[in-house]
């Protein structure tokens, strides 16, 4: 009898999932048992450590640093709570639509976004939609040729001469598109049918409104461990975080997966944003962030559209995803500081003060990066039972606010990833923000370039499609 190898990994998949779920709640609750069994103990290290000028010092800025976390969050649980989504206007109110897809080594992918583009339920006569091939190494252009005998004069494909990198396909593609709003979707995402008229839809409805926001979601969260953790933060990072800064107006950062932008905003800035530098660089990196904060800067408000979904690929083995985290955080550094330059001024009318103290904690992030490291490292050598009881307990309290998030929108069984997240986090993800802080200056993309390997075996593959078809001729 032939086994099926799809049901074979997918119970593996479950199995795997079942002990890591179980082994979890095992250390958090084991942690937190030792933390009560060993209160004695813990409580004269901290009469032990107060007593001194420096332990008492440690005291005080934690506590002031708990209690400005505990504070935020209740600040963001408010916003959050006051946030309301745009509803979609009629066809004829929709405005004219140019969706823009670079595409870089993406495959197949590229050609399955577009096809997910051309279903949308947005009026074909105000749909524009451009893809543009960034010099890939692999087979990316003859998926989008692929689409494009496949749809015709719906879909628009374009060759870049070399790799330039992705800001310089949007770049071209606001160059070529006609439409009042811009769109602009990685071209490895898959939108739904509704999207795109949810992300236009606040254009029209106010007027101070310059980009918006997408709702990302992961699309390969059952193939692997990593995904699966990391749908859960999504859902937690975009409906909940964002939701909360849209109350404000003042989204940080439109993500690359799916953002719309007010054309006249993106005209009012492109120049600015292609030439961009960082320390006498050329920015290769941050687009997205960069190009939100300069039209943030011009006054107008970014919004977030819960209702506009994409789902979208993302790392599945741990060595990618770290590089994709530290290109995120590389864009924070460089961001922080460009939005510090104006965030302090009257760059808007109304309100701006929820917006500085968005910027605010994005730099007490930042600053406190170093001193926790070593805050951390310390307790591991002197008081390593103190340091680990103390971190798990911790990772069980915060994240049960993601996992009742994310059981209360979407599912119950799914929530529970918060937790393993929380601690593969906590261990082996605690050093990107230090890391990118000391390597702001590198633009290096790191997760899309192929491997001698990987291009080798693309090339073999092509060889052996021609062969076939030449035979078959």
């Amino acid at each position: 009898m032939t086994k099926n190898p799809n049901l074979i990994e997918k119970l593996v998949m479950n199995s795997s999932s079942t002990l890591i779920i179980i082994g979890t709640f095992l250390l958090m609750f084991g942690a937190a048992s030792l933390f009560y069994f060993l209160q004695p103990y813990f409580e004269d290290i901290y009469l032990k450590r107060i007593s001194t000028t420096w332990g008492f010092t440690l005291m005080i800025v934690g506590s002031i640093l708990l209690t400005l976390k505990i504070s935020f969050l209740v600040y963001i649980l408010v916003l959050y709570l006051r946030y309301k989504v745009v509803n979609s206007v009629s066809d004829e109110q929709l405005p004219l639509l140019t969706v823009i897809v670079p595409a870089y080594n993406e495959g197949e992918l590229v050609y399955k976004t577009l096809i997910s583009l051309t279903d949308s339920d947005y009026p074909k006569e105000k749909l524009q939609i451009i893809s543009i091939d960034d010099g890939s190494q692999d087979d990316t252009w003859q998926w989008m040729k692929k689409a494009k005998q496949e749809l015709g004069n719906s879909v628009s494909i374009y060759q870049q001469p070399k790799n330039m990198g992705k800001r310089h396909a949007l770049y071209r593609g606001f160059n070529l598109g006609m439409g009042e709003v811009f769109i602009t979707v990685d071209s490895d995402s898959i939108v739904k049918k509704d999207t795109l008229r949810n992300m236009a839809s606040p254009f029209i409805v106010n007027e101070e409104c310059g980009a918006v926001a997408g709702n990302v979601r992961v699309l390969n969260r059952k193939d692997a461990l990593i995904p699966r953790m990391l749908n859960v933060s999504f859902a937690f990072s975009f409906e909940f975080i964002r939701s909360a800064q849209s109350t404000l107006g003042s989204v940080l950062c439109t993500p690359g997966a799916l953002s719309a932008y007010r054309r006249e905003a993106v005209f009012n800035c492109r120049e600015a944003w292609i030439n961009q530098t960082f320390m006498g660089q050329v920015s290769k990196i941050g687009e997205d962030r960069a190009m939100t904060n300069m039209i943030l800067k011009q006054g107008y408000k970014v919004l977030f559209q819960r209702n506009a979904y994409v789902l979208t690929n993302i790392p599945e083995r741990y060595k990618n995803l770290s590089k994709m985290f530290i290109r995120w955080e590389r864009s924070n550094v460089r961001e922080n500081i460009a939005m510090s330059k104006f965030a302090f001024s009257n760059f808007r009318e109304g309100k701006k003060t929820g917006t500085r103290i968005l910027l605010l904690n994005q730099w007490l992030k930042m600053t406190m990066a170093y001193p926790a490291l070593l805050i951390m490292l310390f307790f591991i050598v002197t008081y390593p039972v103190l340091f680990f009881s103390s971190t798990f307990v911790s990772a069980l309290v915060f994240s049960s606010m993601r996992a009742l998030f994310y059981a209360k929108k979407h599912n119950v069984a799914e929530s529970l990833w918060a937790y393993p997240y929380s601690i593969f986090f906590a261990f082996t993800l605690f050093w990107i923000t230090p890391y990118a802080i000391a390597t702001a200056g590198r633009s290096g993309w790191l997760t899309r370039d192929l491997t001698k390997k990987e291009l080798k075996k693309q090339q073999q593959q092509q060889q052996v499609e021609v062969e076939v078809v030449a035979v078959s001729s």
